[in-house]
């Protein structure tokens, strides 16, 4: 059924339907819902962020599709943990019905409602702690604590009268964590205990053999590149990776430095974690950039957004002196976060670029200045074990990742038949402890450019890679409205080609000609006549020039 678009039968009643919306081959856009007896429930709302070959779009949405027309029957979102893949597609979910309850942990809850604010948006939550239980309906929820790179990352147990599935969101299992919060892997044996029907599991290192390091290895890195940097440090981060802040703060202050945080989002959710007590700020360290200025270059540590080659992310901005921060010789860049797949050559870029202005970069590949938020191999084969599940979902990961998860699974003695590899949209029903794959819906990405929101589709997008790599021609004819003859032109105008205009001389001939030809077959028609023009232009730039541009004719009647 992979790939196979087939509408599933009407949900029948006493079973749960399970859908993964978004992060089934791909690493964002983390999104499931569960529906049961006419009511839904979802978890996890969240973006992917554009790769090249999607110029312009700013974010990446889940489709909605699933619940667009039911938005009556969602009974809340559960959110659990505050990463921008997991909470970044809230606004507009809640655009199209603001009262959805929104139900996470104290700091998940913070940061999107700081995210909702800008939106304009009033949420209604419900803040839960791991060992908590509430009821939605026909949904009983409990909530356990795991351990990720932000803090009060919460998994979700979720009963219902068809069974019991566990929803991990994302996890590690740090045993010496900084926050001292461990995944609570008691509360998964007991779980275990009373019946797993279906684990949905986090793959996003599956594919890792062993053990994630300890996230307080990277403490004294971060504190003996400090300590040897002989101007200013600039440190580039996800804005919501709290424990990176901390040890960043606390390495500078162990050196006596300060730190000024650049970015919005990473000011807003650094004030927010610290607000909570999540962020613990040595006295002194924190400095306001606008007075950063005026600290000596050995004294001062620039905390940042960007580690993604973001464009218009602040480390980017540095790399291409388009920042009031001129970085050079005697500078030390620290990039303290792992690689999204997909975005490889855009870090390179801004590494070679920081590189090249004399900065010393230090990333993941030349020192421990990261170590990832997701269970290796080692940590899911505990939780298989421990968990002895029914039947398994991998999910949150590319494809990759969740076929490694599944063997996993299968090593670990859960039968092949009961693991399930699906994608965006497959439809799954549980019932008496079995699972089926019953569907698979045909769900797309929803681009959000600028203000638009799902107006831009794949088309646009082919448009838009076609006018940055293989440039644009404009062709303007004037004919005769009786006779067809040409009257004016052809004018054309190009732009993105080497070429001197003058090379399209030798094409004018040809298309004068095809106009002509047209007319005498009594073609008068101005878009046919269009047609006419673009097929002379384009085979000739394909033979003559090796190129496939954007061809706009315009054929205009007088």
């Amino acid at each position: 059924m992979q790939g196979e678009i087939v509408e599933p039968a009407p949900l029948e009643p006493g079973t749960l339907r399970v859908i993964p919306v978004g992060g089934l081959g791909e690493v964002g856009r983390n999104m499931t819902t569960f529906e049961i007896d006419g009511k839904i429930l979802i978890v996890d709302c969240g973006v992917l962020f554009p790769e090249e070959h999607q110029p312009g779009v700013d974010l990446i949405l889940p489709d909605f599709a699933p619940v667009r027309d039911r938005l009556d029957d969602i009974v809340g979102v559960v959110l659990t943990h505050g990463h921008e893949d997991h909470i970044g597609a809230v606004p507009y979910l809640l655009k199209l019905r603001a009262d959805i309850p929104l139900i996470g942990s104290g700091l998940t809850l913070a940061l999107v409602e700081a995210k909702l604010k800008e939106h304009r948006i009033q949420p209604y939550s419900l803040t839960v702690k791991e060992g908590q239980r509430e009821s939605l309906g026909p949904f009983d929820l409990e909530f356990v604590a795991v351990n990720h790179s932000i803090p009060d990352a919460l998994a979700v147990a979720i009963t219902t009268s068809a069974g019991k599935v566990l929803a991990t969101g994302d996890f590690k299992m740090d045993q010496l964590p900084l926050d001292g919060r461990l995944t609570d892997l008691r509360e998964f044996a007991r779980l275990g205990q009373e019946g797993v029907d279906l684990f949905l599991v986090d793959s996003t290192n599956a594919d890792v053999p062993g053990f994630t390091p300890l996230e307080r290895a990277i403490g004294p890195v971060l504190d003996q590149v400090i300590s040897r940097a002989e101007r200013r440090v600039i440190v580039a981060s996800f804005s919501s990776h709290v424990h990176r802040v901390q040890q960043v703060l606390d390495a500078a202050h162990a050196n006596g430095r300060r730190v000024a945080l650049l970015g919005r989002s990473m000011v807003r959710n650094m004030t927010i974690a610290a607000d909570l007590g999540y962020l613990h700020v040595p006295e002194g360290v924190l400095v306001d950039y606008k007075k950063s200025g005026d600290i000596p270059d050995d004294k001062i540590v620039y905390m940042s957004t960007g580690s993604q080659g973001e464009p218009m992310a602040v480390l980017s901005r540095m790399a291409n002196l388009d920042h009031q921060i001129e970085v050079g010789e005697g500078d030390t860049v620290i990039l303290a976060s792992s690689l999204i797949p997909g975005n490889e050559n855009a870090v390179y870029r801004v590494i070679d670029g920081l590189t090249k202005l004399g900065a010393n970069v230090v990333h993941k590949a030349n020192a421990k200045v990261h170590v990832s938020g997701h269970a290796a191999a080692g940590e899911l084969l505990y939780c298989y074990n421990i968990l002895q599940p029914k039947n398994v979902l991998p999910i949150h990961g590319e494809y990759r990742h969740l076929a490694a998860n599944a063997a996993l699974a299968i090593d670990t003695g859960v039968p092949a038949k009961n693991v399930f590899l699906g994608e965006d949209g497959s439809v799954f029903d549980l019932k008496d402890g079995q699972v089926r794959q019953v569907g698979q819906l045909d769900l797309g990405f929803v681009y959000v450019d600028g203000s638009t929101v799902g107006e831009i589709t794949d088309a646009d997008l082919k448009d838009r890679r076609i006018l940055g790599e293989e440039g644009f021609i404009s062709v303007i004819v004037v004919v005769d409205a009786a006779t067809g003859r040409v009257i004016s032109g052809p004018e054309i105008h190009a732009r993105g080609f080497a070429e001197d205009d003058k090379v399209f001389d030798d094409v004018k001939p040809k298309i004068e000609k095809a106009l002509a030809d047209a007319a005498h077959n009594g073609v008068r028609d101005t878009h046919a006549l269009q047609q006419v023009v673009r097929r002379a232009v384009g085979g000739w730039v394909s033979r003559k020039l090796r190129r496939r541009p954007m061809l706009v004719p315009l054929v205009i009647e007088a």
